[in-house]
């Protein structure tokens, strides 16, 4: 061997690396913070790119209630989070609203009240199906096609089904009310 060169790991016996034992507890330690990563960085108060805080995470989000959409006859469920502006929204219920249609991919109504967005995120991309709420201008929208990044669009939940009542042209009277099978 050269003077000043080293060998590579294929030169080097195994006993002289302790058979790899040597590396474990490296190895150990970048799997356990792999692993606990995120939820170091919440205990910390760091919060994860995109998220207002670690509460806004879809995975935990749990339900907080039924709903039902009703127009034309038609009787649309939904699903709503558990959130500081869901919760808000759910106590204005029941509600007679004229939803109008906007960009072709959303059906919107002002609400009677402002609703809260403590916590919540700056905005989101909502999918077809998707209820929410717009802070700006203080509506409801419930998506019927999948729409860009929106800043000041609060996810309030999701339509179980039956979107195809908001594909139609024109507004639509609705009454939206808790889901009385859930009381």
């Amino acid at each position: 061997m050269a003077r000043g060169s080293r060998p590579s790991c294929q030169q080097t016996p195994d006993h002289q690396l302790g058979s790899g034992t040597r590396f474990a507890p490296l190895v150990l330690l970048i799997a356990v913070l792999a692993t606990a990563g995120p939820a170091l960085g919440s205990l910390a108060g760091i919060a994860r790119p995109g998220y207002a805080n670690d509460n806004n995470l879809e995975n935990k989000v749990t339900t907080l209630t039924k709903i039902q959409i009703t127009a034309d006859g038609t009787t649309v469920t939904a699903t709503i989070e558990d959130n500081a502006t869901s919760r808000a929204f759910v106590a204005l219920l029941p509600l007679a609203l004229k939803l109008e249609d906007f960009h072709q991919a959303e059906k919107i109504s002002d609400l009677p009240d402002r609703l809260p967005t403590d916590g919540a995120a700056d905005g989101y991309s909502p999918s077809a199906g998707d209820i929410s709420y717009y802070a700006p201008w203080g509506n409801l929208a419930i998506f019927y096609h999948d729409f860009g990044y929106s800043k000041g669009l609060v996810r309030l939940g999701h339509a179980d089904a039956g979107i195809e009542l908001f594909r139609k042209p024109g507004s639509v009277t609705a009454t939206i009310e808790r889901d009385s099978q859930q009381d």
